[in-house]
C-alpha cells in the first residue's frame, strides 16, 4: 500500500468517525459489541436459543450494557441549560407587488412567413433537387 494513499484516507476516516459520533452511532456500535459478548458468554452455559433470549429480554444486562445506558442518559442532558428569555425576532411582513416591466418590446407579427409555410411543395420537384 502506498504511503501517499494512507495519508489521504486518514482525514476522511476521521471525518466519518466524527460524524458518526455526532449522531450517536458509537452507542449502537458499543451496544452491538455488548450483545455479541453476552450471546457468547450465555451460550457457554446453555443453548444458543437460551443465550439469545437472555441477551435480548432486558432482565440480564451486562456491565457494558449498564454503562452504555448510563452514558446515553448523561449525553441527553444538555451541558448548557437555557436560561432567561428566548431571542425575539421581530416579524415584518414582506409585500410582493407584481407589475409590468417599464421597458418591453412588442413582438412583430410575421403573417407572410406563416402563410408561406402552409403552401404545398411544387409538383414535380425542381430538377436541381434531384441531383
Amino acid at each position: 500500500m502506498n504511503v501517499r494513499c494512507v495519508g489521504y484516507r486518514i482525514p476522511g476516516l476521521a471525518i466519518v468517525a466524527a460524524l458518526a459520533c455526532s449522531i450517536g452511532l458509537h452507542w449502537g456500535f458499543l451496544q452491538s459489541v455488548a450483545w455479541v459478548g453476552m450471546v457468547v458468554n450465555y451460550s457457554q452455559s446453555g443453548t444458543v436459543t437460551e443465550a439469545l433470549t437472555k441477551t435480548f429480554d432486558g432482565k440480564h444486562p451486562c456491565a457494558l450494557c449498564k454503562t452504555i445506558a448510563k452514558g446515553k442518559q448523561t449525553e441527553k442532558k444538555s451541558e448548557f441549560p437555557t436560561k432567561g428569555k428566548k431571542a425575539a425576532v421581530p416579524f415584518s411582513p414582506a409585500v410582493f407587488v407584481f407589475g409590468t416591466p417599464m421597458h418591453f418590446w412588442k413582438a412583430i407579427e410575421l403573417d407572410e412567413e406563416a402563410d408561406s409555410l402552409n403552401l404545398a411543395p411544387p409538383v414535380p420537384p425542381p430538377k436541381i433537387a434531384l441531383g
